[in-house]
This record gives structure tokens, sequence and C-alpha cells, in this order.
């Protein structure tokens, strides 16, 4: 964590997902590549959810502990307003209105949610700024724990934005819920991706077949690791090399899985799930997809820097945007 006051105008996000809270602050002229402030709490929600998928006590505890951290160090280092953002694994528990009340209760702090369209276009944001407008037409997937987020377009904003619900953790839940998974249930949900995938993009395939695909997520870029990119290459994942590690994978167990190259213990266990998902949209995608490091909450954070340019030069006074 950079400690220093930040005098400038800035804009923060507080983004609290299954495995982490991370605030982020961005000052005036600022770019996600050089944050003024970053912190993360580690999580691990995807613990703490019970047969009924509704978050436990213990996991609202520990996200309030999150929050309460989080704004309060925003505080310290003069920024008086963050985007408290809860992801899917908050948004998608079957309890999460309580979840809000509790946290609001015992921090002052109201999560927000964003639906999943909005989180595909923050995320189209995020690519677009990254590559720029000379990059041309961008085709933008964002496999997450709960959803898959598409976004096409060739301007600034996207002109096609979806949400599926093909998250790696969810599809985990639902169809790999064994350690080591079954080459049925493995086929079964190859099949089911593919059909899901096919069906949201067959009335823009024509449209966005000379577009750009960019892959915005953190299953992504473990899974580019995994099949050999390395740190400071061009990044890019490929069909064959998913469908060269997708039966490695069905016959491991999620420890085994984690000492692979690229694979975090954390999401191990949802790696062949984010896997398989991977491969459905390749397949209707094109057959290879570029990996951009920025995505959804740097969207957010650049879409409220704009903002912040046509502000008056002044802090804010609430705890939570």
């Amino acid at each position: 964590m950079r400690r220093v006051r930040i005098t400038e105008p800035a804009v923060g996000v507080l983004d609290v997902g299954s495995f982490s809270a991370r605030l982020v602050v961005l000052a005036r002229g600022g770019s996600p590549l050089e944050p003024a402030l970053s912190h993360q709490t580690r999580l691990r929600l995807d613990r703490e959810l019970d047969h009924s998928g509704r978050l436990t006590s213990a996991g609202i505890a520990a996200v309030s502990a999150a929050v309460e951290a989080g704004v309060t160090i925003a505080a310290k280092h003069g920024v008086g307003e963050v985007y408290p953002l809860a992801t899917s694994s908050i948004r998608d528990a079957r309890n999460a209105r309580q979840v809000v009340s509790e946290v609001a209760k015992k921090t002052g702090v109201e999560l927000r949610f964003l639906s999943g369209r909005q989180e595909a276009e923050f995320a189209y944001v995020g690519a677009r700024r990254w590559y720029g407008a000379s990059a041309g037409p961008l085709l933008v997937l964002d496999i997450g724990g709960g959803t898959v987020e598409l976004a096409a377009g060739q301007g600034e904003r996207a002109g096609f934005a979806r949400s599926l619900r093909l998250g790696a953790r969810s599809m985990t839940r639902d169809w790999l819920p064994r350690e080591c998974a079954s080459g049925k249930s493995v086929r079964a949900l190859r099949e089911h991706a593919l059909d899901e995938v096919r069906d949201a993009l067959d009335d823009v395939l024509p449209q966005i077949t000379e577009h750009r695909v960019v892959g915005c997520s953190k299953v992504l870029r473990q899974l580019a690791r995994l099949a050999g990119d390395r740190p400071g290459k061009t990044r890019e994942l490929q069909l064959d090399d998913l469908r060269y590690w997708i039966p490695r994978l069905a016959d491991l167990p999620a420890k085994r899985r984690a000492e692979l190259p690229g694979i975090s213990r954390v999401r191990a266990h949802q790696a062949l799930a984010g896997a398989i998902v991977a491969e459905a949209l390749l397949t209707v995608c094109g057959g290879r997809v570029a990996i951009c490091p920025w995505s959804t909450r740097d969207g957010l954070l650049l879409n409220l820097l704009d903002g912040l340019a046509a502000v008056p030069r002044s802090t804010g006074s609430g705890r939570a945007a």
C-alpha cells in the first residue's frame, strides 16, 4: 500500500469480491497502471456460502470488516468517497439484501451492485482504454465467478453487451462438484456452455467476425499462464491449448491444480470450469483471445475519473459514493 496523502481530487472503488476486497484510488489525471492508493483485504466468501446459497454470518462479518478497513484507509489518505462495489459473490447470494443491510449497519456503507450488462459495459471501457482507438472493433470476454460478460463495439462505448450465467464458481458448484470431475460431467458442461454462448451471440456474430477478441479476467489470465504465456511477452490464449489442458485439469484435484503454472491456490477448484467456459467462448469467437489487464473495476474507475474531469477541484465528505 502506498502511504501518501492524496491532495488532488480523486475517485475510488472498493471492489468486494469472493477472494478479496480491493480499494483502488485514482487521482485526477491518473491511470489504473499507477493508482494513487491501493489496498487489499483477503476474503474467502466461496467458503461462506451455505447449501442454499446464503452467505453465512461469518461471511457477512468478514465483508463488514473488509469494507470498514477499506473506507478507513481511504479516509486516512484524504479520500472521502469511494464506490462500494459488490460483485456476484454477494449479488447472487440468496440473502443479498440482508448482507447489504447488515454491512450498512456495521460500517455506514451501503454496498452497490452493477447489473451484468453494466459489468460488461465497464469491462469494454477498460479494454478500449487499454488498447486505444487504433485497435479497431473489440469483442470483450470476461469470465467471472458467477457470470460471463460479453461486450462489443467500435467506439468508446459498447454497442452490444450481455451477461450469461456461466461463471467459473457457479459452473463448478452446479456441474463439477466432485474433487476430480468425471468424463460425463465434463462433456455435459462443455455442451451446456457451448449452447449458451452460441445462443447469446447468434444474432450478432455476423457483425463481430472481424472484431479483435480480448479477454478481461483473472480466469483467462491464469489459463494463459498455464498454456505457456509468461509475463512480459504478448499475452494470448488459444483454443488448442485449452483443449489440451481440459482433460488434464479434470484428472487433478484442486490441490494438484494449484501446483500448475498460473493457477492460484484459491482459484484452483474452479480452474476446470473456467477452462471449459473459455473453450466455448473461443470456439464461437475465433479460436484465440488477447489478454487485457484492465477489466470492469478499471472501466468503472476510468468512467468516474471522466466525471471528475468536469468537476471543480474539491474533495468529498461522505464515507461512500
